[in-house]
């Protein structure tokens, strides 16, 4: 099969215009036309249903588009590959991670790597959806828990819990949170159990709103949830990574808290000798040893 034909195909069905795709490629429509006809007669079939306010792809085209979506994939991994074998790092860099932590943890800490690394362009991509790493949806991910999929280098950076905090005038300002039962007189703020998150984070806010809780405020992310804590708007269930950036929280209830929550940075065994990927891991890690060493040190009486 021609690959230059597969290419134009791949652009023609992407932009959905033959217009478009001739754009992109620096050919006439004329020209983008032709070889999608010679394509669907060495095929033997119609890749393309034709209308007026563009194309949509038959079946087949389909079929073909899964295909070339692969192995453009793939190309742009190789030559990422290539790149990152020859050159310094820079360039692109696909991260995702959760709302949360990469909200309140991940982007308040980038200025640093910015700073080392001034031509590295970081296109983080927030979300609860697992990304498909060897699919390159992304090249990196931070997970909160052990990735399943193969062919993915991984690396345990820390353990964190869910816990309960407030704010120091919240709780000087409301009945006293001694035991569990007192939670039902204020007002939770957590996310709804059934909305995408650890299920240990699931798990503890059931259990607390299993104590005849009345008064809730569920957001869909951690970082709404710490928004309203800080606006002293009641007690909320958050990750433990956060009272390093935010000591105006509190620990409510010291013996209520989740299980634990690993959380692992993971990139596609392809991307082993990527520098840029290499660069990024080392920062992160740099990031979690800072991050545990502050923690210790506010745990040590002076």
């Amino acid at each position: 099969m021609d690959w230059d034909k597969l290419r134009i195909f791949h652009a023609v069905a992407d932009a959905g215009s033959l217009t478009h795709a001739g754009d992109t490629l620096h050919l006439s429509q004329s020209a983008v036309s032709r070889q999608i006809r010679s394509l669907e007669d060495s095929l033997n079939t119609t890749l393309f249903h034709r209308h007026a306010r563009g194309l949509i792809l038959t079946e087949q085209g389909e079929l073909l588009f899964d295909a070339t979506r692969a192995m453009n994939k793939r190309l742009e991994a190789a030559a990422a590959r290539i790149r990152d074998s020859e050159e310094e790092v820079f360039g692109e860099l696909k991260v995702t991670t959760t709302t949360g932590f990469g909200t309140m943890w991940l982007a308040p800490r980038l200025s640093k790597l910015y700073e080392k690394y001034p031509d590295l362009k970081i296109d983080l991509m927030l979300e609860e959806r697992v990304l498909d790493l060897p699919m390159r949806e992304a090249d990196v991910a931070i997970r909160m828990k052990e990735p399943s999929q193969a062919d993915l280098i991984r690396k345990r950076l820390m353990n964190i819990r869910m816990r309960l905090y407030a704010t120091q005038d919240y709780i000087d300002s409301h009945s006293p949170i001694e035991k569990l039962d007192d939670v039902a007189s204020h007002r939770l703020i957590c996310q709804n159990p059934n909305a995408a998150q650890v299920a240990a984070g699931a798990t503890l806010v059931s259990h607390l709103l299993s104590n005849d809780v009345q008064n809730t405020l569920t957001v869909n992310n951690y970082f709404g949830a710490l928004q309203a804590v800080l606006a002293n708007l009641g007690v909320g269930v958050l990750p433990d990574y956060l009272t390093e950036d935010f000591p105006q929280l509190i620990r409510v209830l010291p013996d209520t808290e989740s299980g634990e929550v690993p959380v692992f940075l993971a990139y596609p065994e392809e991307l082993r000798q990527s520098k840029r990927v290499a660069a990024f891991r080392d920062f992160v890690q740099e990031e979690i040893f800072a991050h545990r060493r502050k923690i210790r040190d506010q745990l040590i009486p002076e």
